[in-house]
C-alpha cells in the first residue's frame, strides 16, 4: 500500500520506558483491551496472562524497537522501517477519520502512538509488556505498538506484508473510534450486566474494529497495490481465535473466543472494505 510519508504535525508519538507513566494514566485497573491482548498472547506464546497483567518481566528489549529518550516524532518514526510504516498508517488514519467525525458532528481527538522501549512498562490501563503485542488503552487513548510483533506475525503466524501490518494499526485505531463514539463504554456496560455473555460481546467489539480497519482501507483504495487485500485477509485469518487455538495444539473452545473466528474476522474486514461505510460496522455491535 503506497501510503504517503507521515506528517510530524499530524501524529502524536512517544516511547514508553520502564516505570514511566503518561498523562491519562493512573490506577492499576486494567482495561479490556489489555486483557484481550494478554489472552491472545497466552494462546500464541503459551504465556500466563495473569503474569502479564501483573507486570512480570517478559524478557529483554525487542530488537529493532525505537530507543527511549526525548525524541521528536520525526526521529522516533524514522528509527526503523516498521516504525515508519506505523507512523505513516497513523497519519493516514487521522486524515481519514477526522472528516468522518466532522460530518457526523462528533468530537474527534487523535490517539497517541507509543513504541514500547522495554520489556515492561506502565500504561493508563495498568502494567504492560512487549510480549503482549499491540493494544489500545482507552484510559489514556493510546495505541501501544511493539514493532517486534510484526516479525512474530510473519514468522510464527505467516502473516507478512505491509498491508498486514497496516491492518494491525488500523484495528487498534478502531478501538479508539469505539472509545470516542461511546460504543466501548456501552459494550463494557453490557458485559457487566450480562457476565455470561462477556466473551460474546467482546467478540462483537473486535469484529467492529476489524470492520473499521476495512473502512479505512476502502477510503484509501487508490493507494492499494496488487496483493494487499490478500495480505489483509491472510492476517485476519491467522489471528482468528479458532486458528490460534488449533495452531497452539489446543481444543477449539468457542466459549473462550474473544476476537472471533478466522471466518468472522475476514468477513468483518471484508464488510468494511466493500462498503467503505462506518455505519455498516455499527450494525455488528447492535445487541438484541
Amino acid at each position: 500500500m503506497r501510503l504517503n510519508r507521515f506528517d510530524p504535525n499530524n501524529v502524536r508519538v512517544g516511547t514508553t520506558g520502564s516505570g514511566r507513566r503518561f498523562p491519562g494514566g493512573g490506577g492499576g485497573k486494567v482495561g479490556c483491551g489489555t486483557i484481550v491482548v494478554a489472552i491472545i498472547a497466552a494462546v500464541v506464546f503459551g504465556v500466563d496472562p495473569a503474569q502479564m497483567l501483573g507486570g512480570i518481566e517478559n524478557g529483554a528489549q525487542q530488537q529493532g524497537a525505537p530507543a527511549t529518550g526525548q525524541q521528536s516524532a520525526e526521529q522516533l518514526c524514522s528509527s526503523n522501517e516498521y516504525a515508519l510504516e506505523t507512523c505513516n498508517a497513523l497519519s493516514s488514519l487521522n486524515d481519514t477519520w477526522a472528516p468522518i467525525f466532522k460530518r457526523a458532528n462528533v468530537r474527534f481527538e487523535q490517539p497517541t502512538l507509543r513504541f514500547p522501549a522495554s520489556g515492561r512498562f506502565n500504561t493508563g490501563c495498568g502494567a504492560g509488556s512487549t510480549g503482549m503485542g499491540p493494544f489500545y488503552c482507552p484510559a489514556d487513548e493510546t495505541m501501544y505498538i511493539d514493532v517486534g510483533f510484526y516479525q512474530t506475525m510473519e514468522r510464527q503466524l505467516g502473516a507478512g506484508g505491509d498491508f498486514a501490518r497496516y491492518y494491525v494499526v488500523a484495528h487498534e485505531y478502531g478501538h479508539h473510534i469505539q472509545k470516542l463514539t461511546g460504543v466501548a463504554a456501552s459494550l463494557r456496560s453490557a458485559q457487566q450486566q450480562n457476565p455470561r455473555a462477556a466473551n460474546q460481546i467482546q467478540v462483537l467489539m473486535e469484529l467492529q474494529a476489524d470492520c473499521y480497519a476495512g473502512v479505512w482501507a476502502s477510503k484509501n483504495r487508490n493507494l492499494i497495490e496488487a496483493g494487499d487485500l490478500q495480505e489483509g485477509m491472510k492476517a485476519a485469518s491467522a489471528i482468528g481465535d479458532d486458528t490460534l487455538q488449533k495452531n497452539a495444539g489446543q481444543r477449539v473452545n468457542p466459549e473462550s473466543f474473544t476476537h472471533g473466528t478466522s471466518a468472522q474476522r475476514m468477513q468483518a474486514l471484508g464488510l468494511g472494505l466493500k462498503s467503505g461505510d462506518d455505519t455498516e460496522c455499527d450494525r455488528i455491535v447492535e445487541l438484541r
